[in-house]
Parts: C-alpha cells; sequence; structure tokens
C-alpha cells in the first residue's frame, strides 16, 4: 500500500484575507468549509489531484478540548508567524482504501466526521507539519472537485518544504520514502508547490502575506 498527497492547508489570519492574492493570480476559489468541534475554518481551492486549504482558528476552546488539543492546531495557528511550521500534510491512500496507518501515530475523531471514520495524526512536533492520514480519501473525490482555474494550472506535482530544523520524525521519513515531498533547510518555513511539473517554467511568490511559492 502506497500514500499520496490530498491537501495541504496553510494557517492564515482569520477568515484568510490571504486568499485574495490566489484569486488575484487567477486560482478560482471553491466552496469554504467549518469543522464543527475542532474550532476551525478554512478556504478552499481544488486541483485535479489534491486541494490547497487556508485554515485559522475560530473558537479558542474547542480548539483547545480534551478531544482536539493533541493536534496542536492552536499552538500551531498562533505560532504561525514565528518558527512553528504552519502547514499540515494530509495524505490518502494510492490504491484501495485502508485502514492500517503506515506511520505511528493517533487516532482522531473529530465531531465532524461521521463514524466509523476517524484521521490518523501521525507524532510530531511543532518544527515540522502536521501529518495526517485519512483512509477514506480518494483521488476520485478530489477530480469530482476540480474546477478549471482562469491561470490553467491543474494538478499538484511536486512539493518543496524549507523549514529551520529539518524534520526528524518517523512519520516524516515515511513521507519522504513515499516521495510525497522534498525538505531543504532555511531560516523560515515555506512551501513550494510544483503544478503540472512545471511545464511553464514560471514561478509566483505569494510571501510575504503567505510563506507560499507556486512553480508552474
Amino acid at each position: 500500500m502506497g500514500i499520496e498527497l490530498d491537501h495541504v492547508f496553510v494557517c492564515t489570519a482569520p477568515g484568510a484575507p490571504e486568499a485574495g492574492e490566489l484569486l488575484q493570480f487567477g486560482l478560482r476559489e471553491g466552496p469554504p468549509n467549518q469543522h464543527p468541534g475542532q474550532g476551525t475554518a478554512c478556504r478552499r481551492f481544488a486541483f485535479k489531484n489534491a486541494m490547497l486549504e487556508l485554515l485559522w482558528v475560530t473558537d479558542k476552546e474547542e480548539a483547545t478540548s480534551e478531544k482536539t488539543r493533541g493536534t496542536l492546531l492552536w499552538e500551531r495557528w498562533t505560532g504561525r508567524s514565528a518558527t512553528t511550521c504552519p502547514f499540515g500534510i494530509c495524505l490518502r491512500p494510492c490504491d484501495a482504501p485502508t485502514e492500517q496507518p503506515l506511520f505511528s501515530g493517533w487516532e482522531y475523531r473529530p465531531s465532524y466526521l461521521l463514524r466509523p471514520l476517524a484521521m490518523h495524526v501521525g507524532e510530531a512536533g511543532l518544527d515540522e507539519p502536521m501529518w495526517v492520514y485519512m483512509s477514506f480519501l480518494s483521488r476520485k473525490q478530489r477530480e469530482q472537485q476540480f474546477v478549471e482555474h482562469q491561470v490553467g494550472i491543474r494538478e499538484i506535482t511536486g512539493l518543496l518544504l524549507t523549514c529551520p530544523v529539518p524534520p526528524h520524525s518517523t512519520v516524516f521519513q515515511v513521507v519522504l520514502d513515499a516521495k510525497c515531498l522534498a525538505v531543504r533547510r532555511g531560516p523560515r518555513p515555506l512551501l513550494e508547490i510544483e503544478f503540472d511539473l512545471g511545464k511553464r517554467q514560471k514561478i509566483e511568490d505569494f510571501r510575504p502575506l503567505l510563506p507560499l511559492i507556486f512553480r508552474y
């Protein structure tokens, strides 16, 4: 069984006004999403094989509740402007859905997921992305959500993560071995997303509002 990217999130200001940069670039925004019981919400941009989410905390009590606090979403969100890694990398099985995770972690059942669905959250600190495996997701679901963007990019084909401290968890090694991303060391967290194998040889840098670079 293999794993592949399903979606990426980046922590933003409340309401994600930073989405305006992506809209101006030529992306088409999908429907937003609320996470009742988790205390977060997001704005979403769908691609043919994966999704980009801009995520923020809407309710501190829910985000720090007994059920949710292990996700470290509150700490990740409040520390996003420092050296805390503001990203989440969410993975799915390459083939048929399976319950078996490939890395150590714990089962997270937020109230907005219908039972028996659950997420598998990898064991890692705030210097790495949040790693999540979702056995119930598939590429077909993403393809059904995809709507063509004005700028013409269609598919996420690579991720390059820059971080001050190289990831060292066993989860990261599994993700690296699966070729879901590459990593390098740098002064501040940054995620470079490659689209369509970078065939047009263009670059869009969304800093300082978003720690994102698009290569397409």
